[in-house]
């Protein structure tokens, strides 16, 4: 009688193979974006189908482990942004950027909306040349069509740490929906859109 045992180390192997395929098949990106205040931010992409989570933060700057307090006033060199944790077999980077313009002003070289400063600019962090190349190409493509009266002046950047802001910021929209859309509406974001995108508007 012939020996099993190469036959279950090949099942094995193969089951072992199949496991660790679904698993890369399945693994979540990351991706950071800046686009103002960053509840707004964190509101919208967690809207989008295929966005497993968004987590607000702080990016771009110097100072290490920085505070909401210390960003907000100016000086740090960071900018609010926002995680977002995506699966890529539901929604890609290359539409995750194209959303992202549709939620701010990439005119806007001096904050966004009525949140001014460096503080609250536009930015895409990329982390990876792939990520670089899609996000531009977007940004080309989006200056050629001729939809925007003006420069776009959003930065693509090589992401760095990523600091998450305080827990009371994360999720501030559903924790404190009153407070959060009154804040919107009042910082004339949506109304701001409506004029930049129009129908073309999510």
């Amino acid at each position: 009688m012939k020996s099993k045992l190469p036959l279950v180390a090949t099942l094995i192997t193969l089951g072992l193979c199949s496991f660790m395929t679904l698993k890369t098949i399945a693994e979540e990106q990351s991706a950071v974006f800046a686009g103002g205040c960053f509840w707004c931010t964190e509101s919208d992409f967690e809207k989008l189908d295929g966005v497993v989570s968004a987590a607000s933060g702080y990016i771009g700057g110097q100072v290490k482990n920085p505070s909401y307090k210390q960003v907000s006033a100016g000086g740090t060199g960071h900018t609010e942004a926002v995680e977002v944790i995506f699966d890529d077999q539901k929604v890609s980077y290359s539409q995750l950027v194209e959303y992202f313009w549709k939620t701010i002003d990439p005119t806007d070289g001096g904050g966004q909306f009525c949140d001014r400063g460096q503080q609250y600019r536009s930015e895409i962090f990329y982390q990876t040349e792939e990520q670089r190349d899609i996000a531009q190409a977007s940004k080309d493509a989006l200056s050629a069509s001729g939809l925007l009266k003006a420069e776009i002046v959003t930065q693509l950047t090589a992401s760095s740490r990523f600091y998450p802001a305080e827990d009371y910021h994360q999720d501030y929209y559903l924790k404190n929906p009153v407070r959060y859309n009154y804040y919107r509406w009042g910082c004339g974001r949506e109304k701001r859109l409506e004029v930049l995108w129009g129908a073309a508007k999510k």
